[in-house]
């Protein structure tokens, strides 16, 4: 499908030679036309000068035929605009906005707008490869019911059967990362030491599923 991105800073810059290797369009949108030096001599798509919440531009985009819109600029306010315009004007079905600000990106969540808040994904991380306990949150639906996390799990479940993990535990194993590559499971994988469980469940449930994984499963399951 057909992409746009509006900013062209680093993580602009790299997202739009890696949507191309999907075998997407792509089209990049910046106020400054020196910053579509970043995105090399290998980049075949298109870069449109202007701000990116501009109709005028946007249009010139191409983004009245896009599948997905990235709002990935510096200012959290002109990604917020170009997302809402992308959206709501051009009927954009797929946008992102990249929001510093954990409070605007909560409200903009509820909105309807997906955001990527830097700094508390970076927080998150930090945490989690400093004080590597807990699960860590990933994703949680805007009403706050259910949540997507990378969960801490006792050593004793590796040899063990996802479908058994899922049962004793009350989640869905949404996808391991082994040997630092994801991987959907079935029923017969079976967990391995170093593998990182990310699972969906409910958000009232964390401190129980917490408990169930880390103090592994019963002698009886065998």
């Amino acid at each position: 499908m057909h992409i746009v991105i509006m900013g062209c800073g680093r993580v602009g810059a790299s997202l739009a030679p890696a949507l191309e290797d999907l075998g997407h369009s792509v089209a990049v949108v910046d106020r400054d036309p020196a910053a579509f030096r970043r995105l090399g001599s290998g980049f075949t798509g298109r870069t449109v000068t202007g701000p990116g919440f501009d109709r005028a531009t946007l249009l010139a985009a191409g983004v009245a035929e896009a599948g997905a819109f990235a709002a990935v600029s510096s200012g959290d306010n002109s990604n917020i605009i170009a997302a809402r315009v992308a959206r709501e004007i051009f009927g954009v079905e797929n946008v992102a906005a990249r929001v510093y600000d954990i409070r605007r990106a909560e409200i903009y969540e509820r909105l309807g707008i997906p955001t990527v808040a830097t700094v508390r994904w970076t927080t998150d991380q930090m945490l989690r490869r400093l004080v590597p306990s807990g699960a860590e949150p990933l994703w949680r639906h805007a009403g706050g019911s259910l949540e997507l996390a990378e969960l801490p799990v006792a050593d004793s479940w590796f040899g063990r059967r996802v479908s058994e993990f899922q049962e004793r535990t009350g989640v869905r194993v949404a996808f391991l990362t082994r040997l630092g590559e994801p991987m959907l499971p079935h029923s017969r994988t079976v967990l391995q030491d170093g593998d990182l469980v990310h699972v969906l469940m409910h958000s009232d449930r964390v401190a129980e599923v917490e408990a169930a994984a880390l103090s592994g499963p019963k002698e009886d399951a065998r």
